[in-house]
């Protein structure tokens, strides 16, 4: 049981609770094949208006509870941590046959451990970042610093100042991987949930994954008010990285926008036809810059390989992952103006505060 505060409801209409229902149980066949190697049989499911608890699973009658509001008002990323969270607590007494210990004793405890599952017995099953050690605080001020002067209107300037703020970054989890072991491990979702992704998604989620020290994919989704199916792009990595990350994805996707409009004024273009030809174009622009800086410090002796405790945890909590081929955009006008565009782009004004107040602070989202 996962437990959380207050109380009340979020209201859904019959065709679409009963299509939620359909797509929890959906959920749960995944996840049962995925980490229980199907040992565990489907449950009833009640969907139940107290927020006083996430969810439960009640063995005598073979229910999981899941909590509406949560449902219908946190991510589905997060719906699907609580429900493997209870089918653990399943797991436990099904399969293991476990009755004597309390409901979050060792046993459930390991099965959580082992397959990466948050085991926490209150509160919303979101990333939390962990502590920061002083070093990663004097890091995380000299890259304030850095970004502060790509601020400068001299565009030499700003670009040396992002290649050494990047520089610094690779740096810094070098040294990480190489002083570090167990090192705490976070996920979150970038983005709104959408039903199709585009070219220029992919290809900042390649961005991520290459350079920013994540590990990035496309997960599948559920809008319950919708009553459809969708995708969204997770993260997983440090505390601090997947902060990084995070704000590196709102700044891009904002900033090609952005040049977006302003092509279309410089052009005299009325409709948005070309627009996401334009976009994948901004973003593979990004990406063959990001490509000319790591090579720079390739050849300067500096390569990250993603480490094996994030490669683990990234395992865990995608036992399966399929790789997928799609067709870009046609490459027009508007692709090769967006990609100039692209190259052009420098990351600024992306930390704020202090070091010592939360680490790595970065701007929110935009």
């Amino acid at each position: 049981m996962v437990e959380a505060v207050n109380d009340g409801g979020a209201q859904l209409s019959a065709r679409l609770e009963a299509a939620l229902l359909r797509e929890v149980a959906e959920q749960y066949r995944h996840l049962a094949l995925a980490y229980f190697k199907g040992a565990l049989k489907i449950p009833q499911f009640e969907l139940v208006a107290s927020r006083a608890r996430l969810g439960r699973w009640i063995p005598d009658t073979r229910i999981i509870e899941l909590s509406r509001p949560l449902v219908l008002e946190q991510p589905w990323g997060v719906v699907v941590e609580v429900l493997k969270h209870e089918m653990a607590h399943q797991y436990v007494a099904e399969i293991l046959g476990e009755h004597g210990e309390t409901a979050h004793g060792p046993r459930f405890r390991a099965v959580c451990v082992k397959l990466g599952i948050d085991a926490a017995a209150s509160g919303m099953p979101i990333p939390k970042p962990g502590a920061v050690e002083a070093e990663q605080g004097k890091v995380g001020e000299r890259i304030a610093r850095l970004l502060a002067l790509a601020e400068s209107p001299n565009v030499h300037e700003a670009e040396a100042a992002m290649a050494a703020a990047q520089k610094l970054l690779l740096k810094h989890n070098l040294e990480l991987r190489h002083t570090r072991t167990a090192q705490g491990y976070s996920w979150r979702h970038l983005g709104e949930p959408t039903g199709r992704t585009t070219e220029a998604e992919r290809v900042l989620s390649l961005i991520l994954g290459k350079h920013f020290f994540v590990e990035a994919i496309w997960v599948p989704v559920y809008r319950p008010a919708l009553g459809k199916r969708g995708s969204v792009l997770e993260i997983c990595g440090t505390p601090e990285n997947c902060e990084i990350a995070e704000y590196v994805h709102g700044y891009l996707v904002q900033t090609a926008e952005r040049l977006w409009m302003e092509h279309k004024v410089e052009q005299g273009i009325l409709s948005n036809r070309e627009r996401r030809t334009f976009l994948a174009g901004v973003m593979s622009g990004m990406s063959d810059k990001l490509a000319r800086e790591a090579k720079k410090s390739a050849s300067a002796g500096l390569v990250w390989v993603a480490d094996g405790d994030l490669e683990g945890f990234f395992r865990r909590r995608h036992p399966h992952v399929r790789h997928v081929r799609y067709q870009g955009q046609r490459r027009t006008d508007a692709y090769a103006h967006g990609r100039e565009a692209g190259q052009k782009i420098v990351i600024h004004k992306g930390v704020k505060g202090t070091a010592t107040e939360r680490g790595l602070l970065l701007g929110p989202r935009r």
